[in-house]
């Protein structure tokens, strides 16, 4: 696959740069960003964490809000951000024109539901087809780890409780943790896997968790003071499943911090340096 540098900026002493491709998976034009930290020009094979965002994101709210460049650099980790969703031409949207449905709200499922499912196949692409993509063209070790915020922190989840042995490192911000029972993810369900709730079942993190068969720890930071969190992020529910399951989940409920990126940049350091331990990099 051909890669389209669309920019490059230099970041304590290693690069941020973004590329675009045509993606098999989804049909379309995508783009994601790259971190490459220092130790990428020194011949380093670099274990990768993918981060995915949220509603309404894209891959550039991670990579200029969130502060993690200083400490990517110092630990030697790459940082891969994709797109919430396919876009372009043809690519159906919220038929009503909301913001929590279809462009910048892919829930990084694989739609089963016209017209939906010829572009909306976001678990494939982050789990698949992306990873192939970056290990084939970036000095990369093998080892990868997932995180990400709220629908993307739900996307962390999933892609890694359904694909065991795929990543060695896991975390979430404010994840939609019960999204079968929420509005955000009863919305997004409904039209990208159809009306029947039991195929939902596969897309949600606190009925996964259940029967995971690999249990890599999770780290999930909540900020208390968050809008979304009683209604739409539910993570006492995932806590729950986590407990019955004996699966080792580590939740913090931060006083004050509330679901902005204010939140994220002030604890994205714990979370590098709990990739890092499990990733091989430095801590």
């Amino acid at each position: 696959m051909t890669l389209e540098n669309l920019s490059c900026q230099k970041s304590f002493g290693g690069w941020h740069k973004r590329y675009r491709h045509r993606s098999a998976t989804l049909n379309c034009d995508m783009v994601f960003a790259v971190y490459l930290p220092p130790q990428a020009e020194q011949g380093q094979q670099l274990p990768v964490l993918y981060w995915l965002s949220g509603l309404t994101c894209t891959d550039e709210n991670f990579m200029q809000k969130a502060g993690a460049h200083r400490i990517a650099a110092e630990l030697g980790l790459m940082i891969v951000a994709p797109d919430t969703s396919p876009r372009g031409v043809g690519v159906p949207g919220d038929p009503d024109g909301a913001w929590d449905f279809g462009l910048g709200a892919g829930f990084y499922v694989n739609a089963s539901e016209e017209p939906w499912a010829r572009h909306y196949r976001m678990h494939d692409y982050v789990v698949q087809e992306l990873p192939a993509l970056i290990e084939a063209n970036f000095p990369v070790s093998g080892k990868r780890g997932i995180s990400g915020h709220s629908m993307g922190g739900h996307g962390a989840l999933v892609c890694a409780l359904r694909n065991p042995g795929r990543y060695q490192s896991l975390s979430a911000f404010a994840p939609i943790s019960n999204p079968m029972a929420c509005p955000w993810g009863e919305k997004a369900f409904s039209r990208y896997l159809g009306e029947e709730r039991s195929r939902w079942r596969e897309w949600d993190a606190s009925v996964l968790i259940a029967g995971a068969r690999e249990k890599l720890p999770i780290l999930v930071d909540q900020g208390a003071d968050d809008d979304f969190l009683a209604t739409q992020l539910k993570p006492e529910v995932l806590q729950a499943a986590a407990s019955a399951a004996n699966y080792p989940l580590k939740l913090r409920l931060q006083p004050g911090y509330d679901h902005s990126y204010y939140f994220i940049a002030s604890f994205i350091e714990d979370h590098l340096r709990h990739h890092a331990q499990a990733l091989g990099g430095r801590r």
